[in-house]
């Protein structure tokens, strides 16, 4: 069986996928991140940047999240672009189900769920057949409680580092 980077918390958001992070609403943390600079008609990222919000990521962002493993909690995330060396890249998002806060491991379960059967329309190959990797980001108890509702699927190269994207990699 494949095993996937343990999970973070984001302050206000999610759960990423190295180590298990909890995370605090971003009402109760200083707010010194900031927005992806992006192109205004693809949405890409354009810049670099260490502190971007985590509510500011999205589906096709790359990511460099290997400084973050230990952290506990989740302001932001360093961010490139895609055509740079990164470690990460962000392939889906989707709304948690739950009607209350199912705790970590109901969100870790339907992060599997859903992360692990996208993957393969992804990357063009099942996920238990790949050589890549995923983890998931997904909200805190305190981030959920002030309406944060998303899981984050993320996908990674345990090898290399990875310039372009990984869609249709098939490895």
């Amino acid at each position: 069986m494949k095993l996937a980077r343990p999970q973070l918390a984001v302050a206000g958001l999610v759960v990423l996928g190295m180590t298990t992070l909890s995370a605090c609403s971003a009402a109760s943390l200083p707010n010194t991140s900031s927005e992806p600079v992006r192109d205004a008609e693809s949405g890409q990222v354009t810049e670099s940047a260490d502190d971007v919000d985590v509510f500011a990521i999205r589906v096709g962002d790359c990511l460099n999240t290997s400084a973050l493993t230990g952290e506990t909690e989740l302001n932001s995330v360093p961010v490139v672009p895609c055509d740079e060396p990164h470690e990460d890249e962000i392939y889906y998002a989707f709304d948690s189900e739950a009607s209350e806060f199912p705790g970590t491991d109901g969100l870790a379960a339907e992060a599997d769920e859903t992360c692990i059967a996208e993957f393969e329309s992804f990357v063009g190959i099942a996920w238990e057949e790949s050589a890549l990797e995923y983890w998931p980001m997904y909200p805190s108890d305190q981030s959920w409680a002030n309406g944060d509702r998303e899981i984050i699927c993320v996908v990674y190269d345990p090898a290399e580092l990875v310039t372009g994207t990984l869609a249709g990699a098939a490895r």
